[in-house]
Formats: C-alpha cells, sequence, structure tokens
C-alpha cells in the first residue's frame, strides 16, 4: 500500500430505526479512524459487495438490488435497481468473470441468479432455486434460511451456505445456459448452523463459519472427476471463553495477504484471530478479544491489515483497533462511531482523495445524499 493511496469505507444498515442507508466514509489508514461524509439514501441495505473489477458496488434493498457506479472520490452515483421476484437478501456475491450477481435469501431460502453488465447494470434474473428441507425442530432452524453464496475459486461451483438445514449445497455454474445445477450437499451436523464460507487465497482450503456451534471448520478443496470435494481437516472454537447458550458466531474475513484469519461472535461480543498455515491450510489461535460493542455483525480488516473494524448490530457502534500480531492485542482507536443497526462494511480504495477529511453531521451527509438521488435519477432497465 502506498502513503498516497486513499480510501472510502461503506457500511450497510438497516433503516427500520433512524438510519437512512448506505454510510460512507473516508478513511485514515494510518491511524485506523473513520470520518462520516454522506449517507446514501437505500431501504434496508442490508448487504454490500463489490463488482471483480472495484468499479460498482451492488446493495439489498427491500426493491431487490440496487447497483451504484463507484466515483474516483468514492461517491456512489445510481446505476439502476431490480426486483429479484422474492423476499429481501441477506448476502451477495460475484462471480470471478464479473458475468453473475448470486443473492442468498434467508427468509424464502432462496438461491437468485442476476445477470451483471459491463457497464455495472443489473439485467436479467438467470436463475432461481428454491431449497428445500428441514432443520432442528426450533423457532429458529425449521426450514430454509440460504445466508451465504460464493463462488469456488475456480469458477466451476456456487456453495449456497444454508443456515437453517445444516448444509451447504452445491451447484453447478452452467455458463452456456446461464443455470445452477445442484451436484451435491455438504452437512455440518445437527444444529450446526453455518453461516458462511470463505477460500484461501490459494484456493486450496475452505474455511466455514458455524454459528450455533461458534466454531470455523477447515476443509481441503478438490475437484475429482468434475464434482467438488471438501474434506473436513480442522475444528476450532472461536469463543473467548465457555459456550453460553446466548453465543453465536457472527462474522469472517481472511487478511488480503492470506496469513490471517478473523471472527466475530456475538454473545460473546469478541473477535479472534488465527494464523493460517499457507502449505496445510490449518489455523493457529492467536487471541481473542473484547468488541467493546454488541453483536459484532460483521468485521472488515483495514488495507494496511493493521486495524480492524467491528460493526456492532446491538450497540448501533462501529468500533476500531489497531492489532498488534506480536502481542496477540487489539487497542482501541478513537471513540466508536455512532450510527443505528449497522450491518457490513467494505473498503474500497479511491483516485481522488479529499483535501481533508473531517466528520460530518448526520443531518448534513444525509442532505447531500438527497440532493445526489435527484440530480442522478436511476438508468432504468
Amino acid at each position: 500500500m502506498s502513503e498516497r493511496d486513499a480510501y472510502v469505507a461503506y457500511v450497510g444498515t438497516y433503516t427500520n430505526g433512524s438510519s437512512k442507508g448506505i454510510h460512507i466514509y473516508d478513511v485514515d489508514v494510518e491511524e485506523g479512524l473513520l470520518f462520516l461524509r454522506k449517507v446514501v439514501p437505500v431501504n434496508n441495505s442490508s448487504y454490500i459487495t463489490r463488482s471483480r473489477n472495484m468499479k460498482y458496488l451492488y446493495s439489498i434493498a427491500d426493491e431487490g438490488v440496487r447497483a451504484y457506479r463507484i466515483e474516483p472520490d468514492g461517491d456512489l452515483k445510481p446505476i439502476n435497481e431490480i426486483d429479484i421476484n422474492g423476499m429481501r437478501g441477506c448476502h451477495m456475491s460475484v462471480d470471478i468473470d464479473g458475468k453473475y450477481l448470486f443473492v442468498a435469501g434467508y427468509h424464502d431460502g432462496k438461491v437468485t441468479v442476476v445477470h451483471t453488465h459491463k457497464d455495472g447494470r443489473l439485467g436479467n434474473l438467470m436463475d432461481g432455486v428454491f431449497h428445500k428441507g428441514i432443520g432442528a425442530v426450533n423457532e429458529r432452524s425449521f426450514r430454509p434460511h440460504v445466508c451465504c453464496v460464493r463462488v469456488t475459486p475456480d469458477n466451476r461451483f456456487l456453495c449456497a451456505v444454508d443456515n437453517g438445514i445444516d448444509q451447504i449445497v452445491l451447484y453447478k455454474i452452467n455458463h452456456t445456459y446461464n443455470k445452477l445445477q445442484i451436484v451435491d450437499t455438504l452437512r455440518m451436523g445437527r444444529e450446526a448452523g453455518p453461516r458462511s464460507i470463505h477460500f484461501s487465497r490459494n484456493g486450496s482450503y475452505a474455511y466455514v463459519l458455524c454459528e450455533i456451534t461458534n466454531v470455523v471448520r477447515v476443509y481441503s478443496y478438490n475437484v475429482v472427476n468434475g464434482y467438488p470435494e471438501f474434506e473436513l481437516i480442522q475444528e476450532v472454537s472461536t469463543l473467548s471463553d465457555a459456550r453460553d447458550p446466548h453465543d453465536a458466531a457472527s462474522a469472517l474475513r481472511i487478511s488480503y495477504d492470506g496469513e490471517y484469519l478473523f471472527c466475530s461472535t456475538a454473545g460473546d461480543d469478541s473477535v479472534a484471530c488465527y494464523k493460517t498455515d499457507q502449505d496445510s491450510g490449518l489455523l493457529t489461535r492467536l487471541f481473542s478479544l473484547p468488541t467493546s460493542g454488541i453483536y459484532p455483525k460483521d468485521i472488515a480488516l483495514f488495507p494496511d491489515q493493521k486495524h480492524i473494524a467491528v460493526v456492532n448490530n446491538g450497540s448501533n457502534s462501529i468500533t476500531t483497533f489497531g492489532i498488534d500480531y506480536e502481542k496477540n492485542t487489539l487497542v482501541m482507536k478513537g471513540k466508536p462511531k455512532r450510527l443505528d443497526t449497522p450491518n457490513c462494511m467494505v473498503f474500497q480504495k479511491i483516485k481522488k482523495a479529499p483535501d481533508k477529511i473531517r466528520d460530518v453531521p448526520e443531518e448534513e451527509a444525509e442532505a447531500a445524499a438527497k440532493q445526489l438521488v435527484r440530480s442522478t435519477a436511476p438508468i432504468p432497465l
């Protein structure tokens, strides 16, 4: 990272309270601090993700999915929005070729495939698959809840993590007909509650975060005779202390260089850090420390890998920490940033840095966003 590199952070929020949508923060990378610049109105921006070329941002909305062009200074210009013919999604990802946007439906157990254009526009719905089955007989896990969708590193298969039926459903991506074909299921065990899957930087290992059992499962990943093969090789706890019925593993991230894995746990309200063995994929726990917030719904590593931001959904805050990898400690940086029901966060490198970064009052940030919406109406399909 160059000393002249500049970044913004996008934070998606629920809007059933005082929050209005996507918060844009200027980032002081060296100090690990965030400064509010603008709020972009979106109804329940429960998840955001970027295109592979980093030029576009996609956001979940009550209306479906919205697409934005990322401007040189990090501002967001609306492109278009589409209806996904289902309930509001909770997670999205793009394929490696930038052809598809996959949407996970927690509420209706649906996986949706959306065509994405080179100019960032969202196109037609290519496919939609509803999961079937039942999980444990309790209030939370008795029917499908797709909570994460991610392609394998070879771009051949889609992993649809289903929290409700304790499985990861594996689909082959038919690039000719733009359809999903189920090829296998990876079973997590009764009441494991798988929440997300990430792959190692070399593509040889998969890390699955289980919400209810509060563990990270490590799998080797291979393709054998044209089919995906996952083999469990390790399981480690996410907790800082003894298991509590209210604990729920919530987020998982891998560092940019692949050397470290981070995960957060609600209830325990902690962030754990593990050293990854690049050859074996195995994890060695370094620390698990408090987040100074409630329900750490998401975590995001600063571009320098020396700081981490924790999105505390329950306490309406974002806390940032410096990471000391030698002493295995976290040091809080500045005061918590206050915003209502934050849900997810991503950093974005920008080409045009502001002359000076400062915290803009929430009312001023919202007013600037409304002006942006009036001057740049979404382009219809």
